[in-house]
């Protein structure tokens, strides 16, 4: 799985092909069909490994459920403003536009994870309604993030980006966010 998402964030789907993923992994036809039946197999246990990886985030955000909201806000700003898989989540984010499987797998790992983000703006004291216009707002302010670091924007963004995903920066948003 791993082969194919680095394939998948550094080229593309249209790169995630059998020949560049046994090139990749140095294993042959013969061995990837051992594993797999074809290529849309394999494509659909990625999604599924993908989902699985991104409930083990949501899994740290509800693990943190205990945690005083607006230190749990915090923490979970902090969480997803972790650059490691940015490009492979834009790559999914991408895939998703041309594959209903795909795009059903990522809007059920974000409705998840703006659930608990909306959650801790209920327990901060804010009634559902404002909870999930913040938790939607913070969730849009993500995904800018997430397209501005794309090498694309890189050279336009580059200092204001790393400015927005730095700890203080952060925090003046999380405070902007819980003002009445």
């Amino acid at each position: 799985m791993q082969a194919g998402f680095e394939i998948l964030a550094e080229e593309g789907l249209s790169s995630l092909k059998l020949d560049q993923l046994c090139a990749r992994l140095g294993v042959t036809k013969g061995s990837f069909y051992w594993h797999f039946a074809d290529m849309e197999g394999y494509r659909h246990a990625l999604v599924e490994a993908w989902a699985q990886f991104r409930d083990e985030d949501r899994d740290e955000i509800e693990g943190l459920s205990e945690v005083e909201p607006r230190e749990r806000l915090a923490l979970m700003m902090a969480l997803l403003a972790r650059p490691r898989l940015w490009k492979l989540e834009r790559a999914m984010r991408e895939w998703a536009r041309s594959d209903k499987t795909v795009a059903a797998a990522v809007l059920s790992a974000d409705r998840r994870m703006v659930r608990a983000v909306q959650q801790a703006f209920c327990d901060y004291g804010f009634d559902a309604d404002e909870a999930e216009m913040r938790a939607n707002t913070a969730f849009a302010a993500g995904l800018g993030l997430l397209h501005m670091s794309g090498s694309a924007l890189k050279g336009l963004f580059g200092s204001a980006l790393k400015k927005q995903t730095a700890a203080p920066e952060r925090n003046w948003f999380l405070e902007f966010l819980l003002r009445e």
